[in-house]
């Protein structure tokens, strides 16, 4: 099979890496592909968010298949598009992608039918938005709306601060169009857990639970990133913690997207708080989460493909997964500055050392004319190792990192340890 991964990311190499495994893919494309994809598969110079000449691009290049992996394309519709042009997809149709899409829709959703999450309310102005900070006190969290890079969200410790989100988002446009409306939220507490699911739009299979480190500093200080670095499995998820979620969140957002008629066919991401109280929604994502991606996919022993193809027809009760034992771990190897101003176009050395004892996972880079892989990005390697255990994983992730480097690189040095 001709098979198009659609991004250019660490989740878009990891993706390309275990589909570059299955015996059914004969040819591998990327568009647009990073410095670290070019190895395996031949990157397309098509931006992720351009829909018509996506499709166009497939249709002229008879692909068998396509994976819309990031956020963007498929809110825009990239899956409805490509599937009207007869090609088969992988990932949400539009009308279920809102999911991630719109926090208002996402939060309404849960609270039609019941599906534990933080109390909010939704805001289109800004002096009620003003007002409720007051009324509410901190801490508290501000939320734009739409697709913000991950980078959307404010927990608040006081009520300037929360004052200085709203009006961020909505007077200064820091987000553009996602943050003209907010979700703010009481503030939970507790342990965090990503658990990502292949759904099929009626039926739904859980991958191993994974924990993503989102500040940019050590001990979980500093400004959100999209990601620092990434374990599977958390701790914290046990298997009762397990059993309730799939009870009383998991199953019910399944049914409850079927009943809104918007079945989800793709990768569903649940952002879990494991509250005193219960587990309780986070957020949605319509995708693999970037960096957990990186660590959960390192475990899938079985065919990616054939799980991508039986959520879209619906057959994922047919489908037997496998996973490795033990864990893995994601070090994100990030351009100094980052997430704020940061300098690209450094030269990085000591990624095959590096690949000897781990797997590199590029999402910002390129190569230049000469071959040399530059930084291109904020998070511009993810360093990810498997280990009989998590205390291996860690360790092993941390030693192949060090083979590594390039002007002003930073990262975290406690990842799955906080």
């Amino acid at each position: 099979m001709k098979v198009l991964v659609v991004g250019g990311g660490g989740r878009e190499h990891a993706i390309c890496w275990k589909l570059k495994q299955s015996p059914s893919v004969h040819e591998l494309y990327c568009a647009p592909g990073n410095g670290g994809i070019a190895s395996i598969a031949q990157c397309v110079p098509i931006a992720a968010t351009d829909v018509e000449a996506m499709v166009a691009w497939a249709r002229e290049h008879a692909m068998d298949f396509v994976v819309v992996a990031p956020d963007d394309p498929l809110a825009l519709g990239m899956v409805d598009a490509l599937e009207a042009a007869g090609i088969p997809a992988f990932g949400p149709r539009k009308n279920a992608a809102v999911i991630e899409a719109s926090k208002i829709f996402s939060k309404n959703l849960m609270a039609k039918y019941h599906i534990p999450t933080a109390k909010y309310q939704a805001f289109t102005g800004l002096d009620a938005a003003l007002s409720y900070v007051e009324a509410e006190g901190a801490p508290i969290v501000v939320k734009a709306d739409g697709l913000a890079l991950g980078k959307g969200v404010i927990v608040a410790q006081t009520v300037d601060e929360a004052r200085a989100a709203v009006r961020a988002m909505m007077s200064d446009g820091k987000f553009g169009a996602a943050g003209a409306r907010l979700v703010i939220e009481e503030c939970m507490t507790g342990p965090e857990v990503t658990v990502l699911a292949f759904c099929d739009g009626a039926h739904l299979l859980c991958m191993p639970s994974s924990q993503d480190h989102k500040r940019a500093f050590d001990g979980n200080q500093g400004p959100n990133t999209g990601g620092m670095g990434a374990i599977s499995p958390s701790p914290n998820y046990t298997q009762a913690v397990a059993q309730r979620c799939m009870d009383e969140i998991f199953l019910p957002t399944v049914a409850a997207l079927q009943a809104e008629g918007r079945p989800f066919q793709g990768v569903l991401y649940f952002g879990l708080m494991l509250t005193p109280s219960g587990p309780k929604v986070v957020e949605y994502n319509a995708r693999f989460g970037d960096p957990e991606c990186q660590a959960v996919l390192s475990l899938l022993e079985s065919d990616l493909l054939e799980i991508f193809q039986a959520c879209r027809t619906g057959t994922l009760d047919k489908v037997d997964i496998r996973w490795k034992s033990g864990a893995a771990c994601c070090l994100v190897l990030a351009s100094g500055g980052y997430p704020a101003a940061y300098q690209k176009g450094y030269p990085i050395s000591g990624l095959e050392q590096a690949g000897r004892s781990a797997v590199v996972f590029h999402a910002g880079t390129r190569l230049s004319g000469d071959g040399t892989v530059l930084t291109n990005g904020g998070r511009v390697l993810g360093v990810t190792a498997t280990g009989l255990d998590l205390e291996a994983a860690i360790q092993a992730a941390y030693a192949a990192a060090k083979e590594i480097s390039f002007t002003d690189m930073q990262f975290r040095t406690d990842i799955g340890r906080v």
